[in-house]
């Protein structure tokens, strides 16, 4: 009858079970032992032993009737109203794309809710048997056997309503992630502006959820004004009009609250920032600031936490009391509306039996109200909608014959890569057409690399073929790359590209264009990331009139002026417009922009060599996602406990724990007071004692309240600093964690430990924490009250409990591995929706939508194949659980029957009627001792990072004198590195002295270590041996931040942080709004900031998109000015700034840094020319360091060599004056 999944060797992978079992094992989840039960107690389960989804449950079914639903509803809702467009198509859609399991779900629902109707009725009928002492024995039992039989049915009936529920959950959840993923990948420019990814992201992770929860109670939007009204029919029907007045009592109780989800995004998008700057903050010691304007926000969230805690703890005070209150209300109306109105067994038991039906319903009604609120708010989410700005291109008229190259030359923020964006659609065009006949291949002007190999890179999707394979890499000079990679082509690269330098990741995107053999060819400025030499090649074999791609129609955006007279046609722009349009010569005759254009840089006509950082890593880059097994150890409990306060956590359980005792004592009153009506019979009932009855009974139950009123109270403010806690010390920890953990963590992994995690341990772990002390104290209440009615039952409790913690064992070693395989599982779908955000207009314009969609549903199949398991495994262990909970119920009934004729009638009610909700808490009180260790997961997971080993204190006792350093003299000595202590040397034993203020130019090939000169500067990497001295301090002997703050670096990469511009170059407010000015002008952006309308407090959006890369550029440089201090490190800094640009910022550098110490590694070599020395690297080693004349002169040294690639002759230190090349 067991059946296990085969293995279907086709697909290498398991079948679904479930298929093949038989009607008692799918009604009973019997199927599931073998699979997943039983193996999963064995060991902890793996991917590998997840089984396949169902063809109907598969993403891609799901989404093919969600997306052919969702056309049919909007061109419907299209013609009827523009109004509340979104929220008017999304629910129909998804109501109709699965009303099969809808409609189904609801009938079991249906029967469910009558059934649960009969225990009562039978209950009533087992009272009167045994006040009735002269009816048969045989009825008791039958009664006994009855209730037995109404509770199994009503347990099989519940779990089939529930798998629906769930499975329909999950299916929502995936159709609104593949909906968000594909809108993402249509969405236009401007409103992608609109919401950052890291909100996007929010989409697809919390509000997708959100859905998922909602979906798995939307039956009770029905079902409880159904069991309200059939428990009011009933409850009239034995105790009259006076229902009313305990009715009454309970809709008053009901209060719908509502939450807040804004600060966590503005959190995210923080979080998000700091990930991608994370180097930037490194080097300019700003993490701190960084840290404050989280925990800021993180304080605002925590104070609407707080309110809603205090609120939902009112709810719950409110509800506790509620059966007390009201059951309090209806006997006290009952029994004074007339003197003949005596309270008996029967009719006290039956009734609140009804009364704890009536529970669920009450209950569950403020929590649906506030989650259709929320759903509500999530549908206008799910939509985006552009607005409008001022056009960047004016009147562009261009016509490109086929076969071309075609250059666009203009200054920084004329408009060049916005005419490729127009040209691939991705901006919104107000007027005109464009029109490209034939494919088109896109390389943006920051390469877009994916977390694969090299080779998947390359080939981008397309199929390989060997020849034009080899063709390419050689083309765009990727063969010396490959044989510096670990795994040559098949070595993975990092998120974002992190382990290749600029240049190569530049060709990597080259190359992907050239294999693709597009028609038209969009390049944006590809040659500014490469070195001349390489820059040369790249022209000569791939993009020029003799390259691999002379046949195609190319468009090339370029500052490089050598390549000019090699092109067909020039294309100048000017501000937006089209200033002129020819060939080399006839513009340089025009004596128009372009001439202006040459002049400009003929005057300062330089040349570029380029720097390639060496970080060469191991063969794995991206380490698996680390996974714990097994058991949670105890200690994250115990953290968490700390972490909340024991104190707080001592006296809220203490509350609890009282408050059960009051709820005992009152049932038991109750049982007390139903035996007045033996006694009293047919005699009047006197006032006093009903009055005292009355009284205690109502007491009892205030306290209640109260009790658990302060014990929530504790609770709340307990998770609070719980929440405080873990979330200061992940941020903190994360942000002194050494630079290497983020090359080799993907962000979504990062930013998943924030989102995710930090929601369970704010949300969930509280809410689950409070329920298992309350089940918990219940079961052991309601056993307790059964043993003391019938003694005899105490013989059953201990067998019970043994099955009872066994099946608790099997099923939380099962449902612990697949939570957390759920959630190892669910990383990927982030990192790849973050990748594709970053990517789009590179997807786009290669028409590649379709394979990542594809992609998409992959990953998410791959995460639904454990979450399946898991809702089964709750189902299983439901009908587990509930047929032990029918158990205890049938048994205090059977035993009621056997000694009937020593218990008086109230007591079996009580008994019997505690029996009856038994079921109810146990279930509860598994679930909530999974859910409990599921989420407490999430404390395991932040503890991780929390614990990650740091790198050096930023502040020691060491401090160095205030205006160190004076001179700026550095001095290394026999300087050795390593990337990680596994892997080789970087650099080997350098020597040398800089002196105060001399000039260095550094240079060396792709590789040779020249940026991880700068690094160790910094103390990015930390030395193996030797030492380096500033201004004859050690380094190695200061704290981080004094030793950062100190120095200034403009990185290769412009980095900005979404913020004011103003933030962005002060982040700790210590300059004047005047010396920031000042340095604005310096940086030439004075008048562009001053044409902004809001000026200094100007929003950058995530990642400086709104500015040009030029602008990012220079904002960089009014930040290292900013700094004013003695050593200055320039890392490429102007790889992405058109001439004219370059030269300004030489300028400023000239006479702003004359008194300092500058450090420039590659710039145009012509900047190098007149520095006061050069330092030739070559991996790792200084083969050549002396003034630039003098190695000019040298025929056979390395700089002669570099120098005659770049077409500079010995002697010409001065200017040189041929037009540079662009390297």
């Amino acid at each position: 009858m067991h059946s296990c999944p085969i293995y279907n060797f086709l697909s290498n992978s398991l079948q679904n079970p479930e298929a093949r079992a038989t009607f008692l094992s799918r009604i009973t989840f019997n199927w599931f032992n073998r699979c997943m039960v039983i193996k999963g107690y064995k060991r902890p389960l793996v991917q590998e032993d997840m089984w396949d989804l169902n063809e109907k449950d598969s993403s891609q079914a799901i989404c093919q009737r969600f997306e052919d639903i969702m056309a049919i509803e909007l061109k419907k809702k299209k013609k009827d109203s523009e109004s509340e467009y979104p929220n008017s198509w999304l629910v129909p859609t998804i109501a109709k794309t699965f009303k099969g399991v809808l409609l189904e779900s609801a009938f079991f629902k249906l029967i469910q809710d009558l059934l649960s109707f009969a225990s009562p009725q039978l209950l009533k009928l087992m009272i009167s048997f045994t006040q009735d002492k002269s009816s048969h024995a045989w009825t008791g039992y039958l009664y006994a056997v009855l209730l037995l039989v109404v509770a199994f049915l009503q347990s099989v009936i519940l779990q089939q309503y529930f798998q629906r529920c769930f499975i329909l959950g999950m299916k929502v959840r995936t159709a609104l992630m593949a909906a968000v993923y594909k809108k993402a990948l249509v969405v236009s420019n401007d409103s992608r502006k609109e919401s950052t990814a890291g909100e996007i992201v929010n989409l697809m992770s919390a509000d997708a959820q959100r859905f998922n929860d909602v979906t798995n109670f939307i039956h009770l939007l029905w079902s409880c004004p159904l069991q309200i009204a059939l428990a009011i029919a009933f409850l009239w029907i034995e105790l009259g009009p006076s229902v009313l007045a305990g009715l009454l009592v309970m809709v008053l109780m009901v209060i719908a609250l509502m939450e807040n989800m804004k600060f966590k995004d503005k959190r995210m998008k923080i979080v998000n920032d700091i990930l991608n700057g994370i180097k930037v903050l490194k080097y300019y010691a700003w993490e701190s600031s960084f840290e404050a304007q989280v925990q800021e926000i993180r304080e605002q969230e925590l104070k609407v936490m707080r309110k809603f805690a205090y609120l939902s703890s009112v709810s719950t005070f409110i509800f506790s009391c509620a059966p007390a209150i009201v059951s309090l209300a209806t006997f006290a109306v009952f029994v004074s509306v007339s003197p003949n109105n005596i309270l008996n067994a029967e009719k006290a038991f039956t009734s609140i039996s009804l009364f704890n039906i009536l529970r669920f319903p009450l209950a569950m009604l403020p929590q649906l109200i506030s989650i259709m609120v929320q759903v509500l708010e999530l549908i206008h989410a799910v939509i985006f909608i552009p607005k409008d700005t001022e056009p960047v291109l004016k009147n562009v008229s261009l016509d490109i014959k086929p076969g071309r190259l075609v250059a666009v030359v203009g200054a920084v923020g004329s408009g060049k890569t916005s005419l490729i964006s127009a040209l691939l659609g991705e901006l919104h065009s107000l007027k005109g057409c464009i029109n490209i006949k034939g494919s088109v291949a896109f390389v943006p002007q920051q390469a877009w690399i994916q977390n694969a190999t090299l080779k998947d890179n390359v080939l981008f999707g397309s199929d390989v073929n060997e020849e034009r394979y080899r063709s390419v890499v050689e083309g765009c000079a990727l063969g010396p790359d490959l044989d510096l990679l670990p795994g040559r082509d098949q070595t993975e690269i990092g998120e974002k590209g992190i382990n290749l330098s600029g240049g190569q990741k530049q060709r990597v995107s080259l190359a992907r264009a050239v294999y693709s053999s597009a028609d038209v060819y969009l390049l944006d400025d590809p040659l500014s990331a490469v070195d001349s030499h390489v820059g040369k090649h790249l022209f000569e074999r791939v993009i020029g009139p003799k390259g691999l791609l002379k046949d195609k129609t190319r468009i090339l955006v370029t500052h490089g002026i050598s390549f000019l007279p090699y092109v067909d046609e020039i294309v100048v722009l000017v501000n937006g417009v089209v200033s002129e349009v020819g060939s080399y010569d006839g513009l340089r005759a025009s004596k128009g922009a372009f001439s202006e254009f040459l002049e400009t840089l003929r005057k300062n006509s330089s040349v570029r060599s380029k720097k390639d950082s060496g970080d060469k890593k191991g063969q794995r880059l991206i380490e698996k996602e680390a996974m714990e097994t097994g058991r949670v150890k105890f200690s994250v409990y115990l953290q968490y406990l700390r972490s909340m306060g024991w104190c707080l956590v001592t006296w809220s359980f203490l509350f609890y724990f009282i408050q059960n005792v009051a709820i005992i004592g009152q049932n038991l009153w109750l049982s007390d007071w139903t035996d007045d009506s033996v006694e009293y019979f047919n005699i009047t009932y006197p006032n006093h004692i009903r009055d005292t009855r009355i009284g205690v009974f109502g007491a009892l139950g205030v306290a209640q309240g109260f009790l658990v009123f302060l014990g929530t109270i504790l609770l709340a403010d307990g998770s609070i600093s719980a929440s405080r806690t873990l979330h200061t010390s992940l941020l903190s920890n994360i942000l002194k964690v050494p630079m290497v953990f983020f090359d080799t963590t993907p962000s979504g992994r990062i930013v998943n430990r924030f989102a995710k995690d930090i929601f369970t341990v704010d949300e969930m772990i509280p809410m689950s924490f409070r329920s298992w002390i309350l089940c918990l104290l219940g079961v052991l209440g309601t056993l307790f009250v059964i043993c003391l009615a019938t003694p005899i039952f105490t013989a059953v409790v201990v067998p019970m409990a043994v099955i009872y913690y066994f099946v608790q064992r099997f099923y939380v070693a099962t449902s612990r591995q697949l939570r957390r395989l759920d959630s190892v599982s669910r990383s990927p779908i982030y990192s790849h929706f973050g990748e594709t955000v970053s990517g789009l207009s590179v997807i786009r314009a290669y028409g590649h939508q379709q394979r990542f969609l594809k992609q998409n549903e992959d990953t998410i199949d791959q995460n639904l194949k454990s979450v399946y398991p898991w809702i089964v495994s709750n189902r299983w262990l439901a009908m587990r659980l509930e047929s032990l909970g029918n158990l205890v119920v049938f048994f205090s009934a059977l035993f009621a029957v056997i000694s009937r004729g020593s218990l008086n009638s109230g007591l079996v009610g009580l008994s019997i009627s505690y029996a009856l909700n038994v079921t109810q808490t146990l279930n509860w009180l598994v679930r909530m001792t999974s859910e409990l260790e599921t989420n407490i997961v999430a404390v395991e997971r932040v503890r991780e990072y929390a614990e990650i080993t740091n790198e050096a204190p930023w502040i020691t006792a060491n401090r160095p004198p205030d205006d160190w350093p004076t001179g700026g003299n550095i001095h290394f000595e026999n300087y050795k590195v390593r990337y990680r202590p596994e892997l080789e040397l970087i650099l080997h034993g350098i020597t040398c002295d800089i002196q105060s203020t001399e000039k260095i130019g550094i240079v060396g090939r792709t590789g040779a270590g020249k940026s991880s000169l700068t690094n160790c500067l910094f103390r990015i990497i930390e030395a193996s041996e030797g030492q380096i001295l500033v201004d004859g301090i050690d380094i190695s002997t200061l704290g981080l931040h004094d030793l950062r703050s100190r120095l200034t670096i403009i990185p290769q990469d412009p980095v900005l942080f979404s913020g004011t511009l103003r933030m962005n170059l002060d982040p700790f407010e210590k300059s004047s709004d005047e010396e920031i000015w000042t340095v604005l002008e310096l940086a030439h952006l004075k008048d562009y900031v001053r044409g902004l309308p809001t000026g200094l407090q100007h929003e950058v959006s995530e990642g400086g998109e709104n500015l040009s890369v030029g602008q990012r550029q220079l904002v960089c440089l009014a930040r290292a000015l900013l700094r004013k201090s003695r050593i200055l490190i320039l890392d490429e800094a102007t790889a992405a700034v058109d001439l004219e640009t370059d030269d300004l910022i030489q300028n400023t550098i000239r006479t702003e840094f004359s008194h300092c110490t500058v450090l420039t590694i590659a710039h145009r070599l012509n900047t190098i020319l007149d520095s006061s020395r050069v330092m030739v690297l070559d991996s790792g080693k200084i083969v050549e360091f002396d003034s630039p004349s003098v190695l000019l002169n040298n025929k056979q040294g390395h700089f002669y060599a570099m120098a005659k690639d770049a077409g500079i002759r010995g002697g010409e230190t001065s200017k040189p004056t041929n037009i540079s090349t662009d390297l």
